[in-house]
């Protein structure tokens, strides 16, 4: 770990901080790498820091729920990666000091639900608040830097603010760049929306599925997808009834179906009966957006004959926050 006098004043020592984050449901169809939803399905992690000998610094990680068998217990977790991170973007460090971190994960890893999101902004969120209040950050600067570390807003915004959320890259053209500057608009679901999530068991790697995308598309196809996508934003907030029109996808859906076939099958079987459904994110989780109880039972009975996890989260009104 880097360098601080453990008896400095930036940070707050001997004092647990829990934030949680919710899942997040990205693209929706066709909002690629801009739209997102927060569920209330969330991840609860407590950091504490302590003054500690040579024996006893550095980190130590307890992990209940996805990823107790496989993520790392010590500095190279990525929550505690980004928490010295943010500190020495503070000009502090932690040398001398004892990192613990007891998480909870609810949310499912490489499952197309906004995992990765999620840890990034508890990570900023927990070196944000164990600084001293003179040294914290904005919500909107843990938005920006967690938006440039993904390189895309679309988990990155609900997780953040929560509900329904339409970003962009607002300046810049690398969106990882540091002079990248990224905006987002908030807005409730219509109430007459629910949500019906159906996780299967094999994961998929964002990485892999975006290999899989075309390095081009016609220009008809931009433009169909375009018109979804700007409907949907309408459809979800203020006109349920066009929510299966708006959810149609032409950029990504298809060319993934292979790496998710049995996920892809059922967004297929759900549609073809008039529920609105889309692959979550990069997959292979499914979600459907139920307006009535006939749609809600068919999202149901498609997911469970398949062998899907199902879930009917309500939307996160609230995005990250910090639990007392």
């Amino acid at each position: 770990m880097s360098s601080l006098d453990a008896s400095a004043d930036p940070l707050l020592l001997g004092r647990p901080v829990t934030v949680s984050v919710p899942a997040t449901s990205a693209n929706l169809g066709p909002g690629f790498d801009s739209l997102g939803l927060a569920l209330e399905l969330r991840d609860r992690v407590t950091a504490r820091v302590d003054a500690a000998g040579d024996d006893d610094a550095g980190a130590r990680v307890a992990i209940r729920g996805f990823g107790e068998d496989t993520l790392p217990r010590d500095e190279s977790h990525l929550i505690v990666r980004l928490i010295l991170d943010l500190w020495a973007s503070r000009g502090v460090s932690a040398e001398g000091l004892r990192v613990s971190l007891d998480a909870e994960n609810v949310i499912p890893h490489a499952r197309g639900l906004g995992s990765s999101a999620a840890a990034i902004i508890t990570g900023l969120m927990l070196g944000n608040e164990l600084l001293a209040e003179e040294l914290r950050l904005s919500q909107d600067d843990l938005f920006q830097w967690g938006s440039r570390l993904e390189g895309h807003p679309d988990n990155i915004a609900p997780a953040v603010f929560g509900q329904f959320t339409a970003s962009w890259l607002d300046e810049g053209e690398d969106p990882t760049a540091p002079d990248a500057r990224f905006a987002t608009l908030v807005r409730p679901v219509h109430p007459d929306v629910r949500a019906v999530v159906g996780i299967p068991a094999f994961e998929v790697k964002t990485e892999a599925v975006r290999r899989a995308l075309p390095a081009e598309v016609p220009h008809s196809t931009a433009a169909a997808n375009s018109g979804r996508a700007a409907l949907l934003g309408l459809a979800l907030t203020s006109a349920p009834e066009h929510l299966l029109a708006a959810t149609r996808d032409y950029l990504h859906q298809d060319a993934r179906a292979e790496a998710m076939r049995p996920a892809y099958e059922s967004v297929m079987e759900l549609r073809s009966v008039g529920v609105p459904a889309f692959i979550s994110g990069a997959g292979p989780t499914v979600v459907a957006l139920a307006r009535n109880e006939d749609e809600l039972g068919n999202a149901v009975d498609v997911f469970s004959r398949r062998g899907f996890l199902v879930k009917t989260p309500e939307f996160a009104q609230d995005g990250a926050r910090v639990e007392l």
